[in-house]
């Protein structure tokens, strides 16, 4: 048999190598693209079994549309200090448990290819209590987060996005530093990118809320909920009338959902503190876009959970002494005032105008949260979730107030709609005779009056609100006189208070 040609022996190796030089960029291109695919489509929720630490930590979906990265999020306070009233998030109201890297209400989604944080519901529905000054602070779920700066959460974000520093060269290091160290493709492609598109976000809706810029401070534990939504719908914000853009009110607690479905008398209870609406799941919804959620983002299984654990949530009890003989004269005495409005106890929310609006020219409460919310915008909330089987319907203007149960009532000062009015016992003295001005953010539970300790100015380095109630918005006129119990001979008043602490 004759040998191989020797030339052909030498070349197919070369022909070998040849092949595989055209084929590796092709390979090589598909492992990229694999990697790509799986990386920047996933989307993967970080979700808890037990309800509350779904509630505490759990996305509702707002990360897909409004999410931080969440490493930009973590070294933020460190880049850009100087727009921090304190230390971090912390300076802000934002809890932090033990080893916990993320505060309450806060929540974590895989997305696009990174981790992106943002807001849920805990952030404004739950805060802290401490006995002394000294004690340690108890986390309570449902409450109002009256401790959560959320107007300085947001100029944070506006204010370091405008500064000559939200730029890669100073937040990429920062990253990489507490990180640990980043990829190559990270270092210089995804988070540059995730930096400048995050900039560019925060710029446009810097300028789309500057109407807020020229409002009074709102303070911890208030929001202007329904001039954001204007936001949304794309209202020329600077055109409108003033008397429209003045909306902050307190967070509200979320207890007992399931008794404010309906009255005793088998009608839905006004829901808001208007009482603009009368179902609880467009109302859920409506809330939800405030933690970045959209129709097509909204994660409805999530915000179904938490829906359904409200139902039945009760507010923890008074952990304090209750005069007992001083709480039966007080019952008497609130049964006759204040039950028809406002139920028969903390659980019974029985009473004929329980759920009901009260007309603004009765109540004579500051009616700058009533202005805010207009016809046209509820009109235009008509137009959300268009398409879908739970279209906004239940939207509508009124003419005053909501009257609400009072469950957990010793949680949820300060008082009235726009928390102007420090104590449940300043709110039974005429209008003439409550604080003009006080201090808000405390966590201390005022056990005498009933509220928080509302008379410091700061303590171990953090300053509290100062609150004037003579600005606009922050009046703390109305619900006085006789109907009221403003009246009242003062052991009336403190026998009332003392029933009030058993809600």
């Amino acid at each position: 048999m004759a040998d191989e040609h020797p030339h052909e022996s030498a070349t197919r190796p070369m022909h070998g190598l040849l092949r595989t030089l055209l084929w590796l960029p092709w390979v090589l291109a598909l492992i990229a693209g694999v990697y790509a695919l799986g990386r920047f489509t996933a989307d993967i929720p970080v979700a808890y079994p037990p309800i509350d630490m779904h509630f505490k930590y759990g996305s509702t979906g707002g990360e897909r549309e409004s999410g931080f990265p969440y490493w930009i999020w973590k070294v933020l306070p460190k880049v850009c200090p100087e727009y921090l009233p304190g230390e971090g998030y912390r300076s802000l109201g934002f809890i932090y448990e033990p080893g916990r890297d993320l505060p309450v209400g806060v929540s974590k989604r895989f997305n696009l290819g990174i981790d992106r944080v943002f807001l849920n519901c805990a952030v404004c529905h739950t805060s802290t209590v401490r006995d002394t000054p000294g004690a340690a602070p108890r986390l309570i779920l449902g409450m109002p987060a009256q401790r959560m700066d959320i107007k300085g959460f947001e100029s944070f974000f506006f204010n370091c996005a405008a500064s000559a520093k939200f730029r890669s060269e100073f937040i990429v290091p920062q990253i990489e530093a507490a990180a640990g160290g980043l990829s190559p493709l990270d270092r210089y492609v995804v988070y540059p990118v995730a930096i400048s598109l995050m900039r560019e976000r925060l710029l446009m809706l810097r300028d789309r809320f500057s109407f807020a810029f020229d409002q009074p401070d709102w303070g911890p534990g208030r929001v202007d909920t329904f001039n954001s939504a204007k936001v949304l719908f794309n209202f020329p914000m600077h055109q409108l009338p003033k008397k429209e853009l003045l909306g902050a009110s307190d967070f509200p607690s979320i207890w007992l959902q399931g008794p404010r479905m309906k009255r005793d008398d088998g009608q839905r209870m006004e829901l808001h503190w208007d009482g603009n609406n009368t179902h609880t799941e467009e109302r859920n919804k409506s809330a939800a876009f405030g933690t970045g959620t959209t129709p097509p983002t909204i994660d409805l299984r999530a915000i179904g959970r938490i829906q359904d654990w409200l139902l039945g949530l009760e507010p923890p009890a008074w952990p304090y002494a209750i005069d007992t003989a001083k709480a039966a004269r007080g019952k008497a005495v609130y049964g006759e005032y204040c039950a028809a409005c406002h139920g028969a106890s903390g659980r019974d929310f029985s009473g004929a105008q329980v759920g009901h609006v009260t007309p603004i020219g009765q109540i004579g409460t500051d009616r700058a949260r009533l202005d805010s919310y207009t016809y046209t915008l509820a009109v235009n909330q008509a137009t959300l979730y268009a398409g879908y089987p739970w279209r906004f319907t239940h939207f509508r203007k009124t003419f005053g107030y909501a009257n609400m149960p009072l469950d957990g009532i010793w949680l949820r000062g300060p008082y009235l709609h726009n928390g102007s009015v420090p104590s449940l016992r300043d709110l039974l003295e005429p209008a003439a005779n409550r604080p003009v001005s006080f201090y808000r953010g405390d966590d201390i539970i005022d056990r005498d009056k009933v509220g928080w300790v509302s008379n410091v100015a700061e303590e171990a380095g953090h300053k509290y609100f100062f609150y004037d109630t003579r600005l606009p918005g922050n009046g703390n006129g109305g619900h006085e006189g006789t109907a009221y119990g403003t009246e009242l001979p003062d052991a009336d008043k403190d026998a009332v208070v003392e029933y009030l602490k058993t809600f």
